[in-house]
């Protein structure tokens, strides 16, 4: 992928991983809806990504002209319901289409590769409690969002105050529309979703954790706390000085998945260099239930090497071997 490509892809990505840190005991469903200006991105036109929590469900682009099911327990709901969304996906790639060049002609742009975005969804919450929203994005900036409590359209750009005037008139009340639909349609939906996936939603599995560290100058030590293979992705991670003070991170990537399902997230801390100090990385994660999983760094002037190990294991065996000779003659000659 080229470096304009990928320049282009950055705003769907961080939208995707931006929203999906939902607590382990509350579920979501969401979907993206991508349309771009010009095939020659790299991108499909069109496309339409389903998640439940932080797993894909569902994927519909101009491509493949298919709604396609992306786990197991998504197929359970049987061929008419990937016929219809099918068809549906088919008659939204136009209106997609339509709704790029608008955008273009409201910033006067003629040409260039254009991207619309959408992120509409609910949240169920385990006290029962539930959210919705929807949210419009142009060119990886926001344009504007549904305000559920006064059931209006916000603008965020200058650009999108034709939309919202629109939608937020008396004859179409788009805003109170889409919030009914939030709020029960989609609930339900997700409902559905949890109970056929949910082995697969809730596991939990274990993190692993890798601690190294490389001096930076004779004074300064830079930490790296790896955690990986995870599930659920809500995680915390952070590196504690002398078992309880708490060390501000200078640097953590954001949570990263792998493609069997699981996540992976790195910390790291600038430290002095100093004797009699110890550093741990710290790990909370739902899958240990109400325990800290304790990783510590120990520097390389802490550990034997592998040379000093092998040589005192031989002379160890040498010694003995000289004592039983030693024994055996003394049996022999009474030396």
């Amino acid at each position: 992928m080229t470096a304009g490509r990928m320049k282009m892809m950055i705003p769907l990505i961080l939208i995707i991983l931006g929203v999906s840190g939902v607590e382990c005991d509350s579920h979501s469903l969401r979907y993206y809806k991508t349309g771009v200006s010009s095939p020659g991105s790299g991108l499909p036109v069109y496309s339409e990504v389903g998640y439940v929590d932080d797993r894909e469900i569902s994927n519909y682009n101009s491509d493949t002209r298919q709604y396609l099911p992306k786990t197991e327990w998504m197929k359970k709901l049987g061929s008419d319901y990937w016929e219809r969304n099918t068809q549906r996906g088919r008659n939204d790639e136009p209106v997609s289409k339509h709704n790029v060049q608008t955008l273009m002609s409201r910033f006067n742009q003629t040409g260039g590769i254009h991207i619309v975005q959408t992120m509409t969804g609910c949240e169920l919450r385990d006290d029962g409690t539930t959210e919705g929203y929807d949210q419009e994005g142009y060119d990886g900036r926001d344009f504007m969002s549904l305000d559920t409590q006064r059931e209006i359209y916000i603008p965020t750009m200058n650009e999108a105050q034709i939309t919202t005037q629109i939608w937020n008139s008396p004859e179409v009340r788009w805003g109170k529309r889409y919030k009914n639909y939030l709020e029960n349609d989609c609930i339900e939906i997700l409902q559905k979703h949890i109970n056929n996936g949910r082995e697969d939603l809730e596991k939990r599995v274990p993190p692993e954790v890798k601690v190294w560290g490389h001096h930076q100058s004779d004074d300064v030590t830079r930490l790296q706390c790896l955690v990986y293979g995870f599930h659920p992705r809500p995680v915390d991670v952070k590196w504690v000085r002398n078992g309880e003070d708490d060390v501000p991170s200078d640097e953590m990537s954001p949570i990263l998945p792998h493609p069997d399902g699981t996540y992976q997230i790195r910390v790291s801390v600038e430290v002095p260099t100093r004797e009699g100090d110890t550093y741990s990385c710290h790990v909370d994660h739902s899958s240990l239930k109400d325990e800290t999983l304790s990783v510590i760094w120990d520097p390389p002037g802490n550990r034997l090497s592998l040379g000093v190990i092998i040589g005192a294991v031989v002379g160890i065996i040498v010694l003995l071997v000289v004592i039983a000779v030693c024994w055996k003659k003394k049996n022999k000659t009474g030396y």
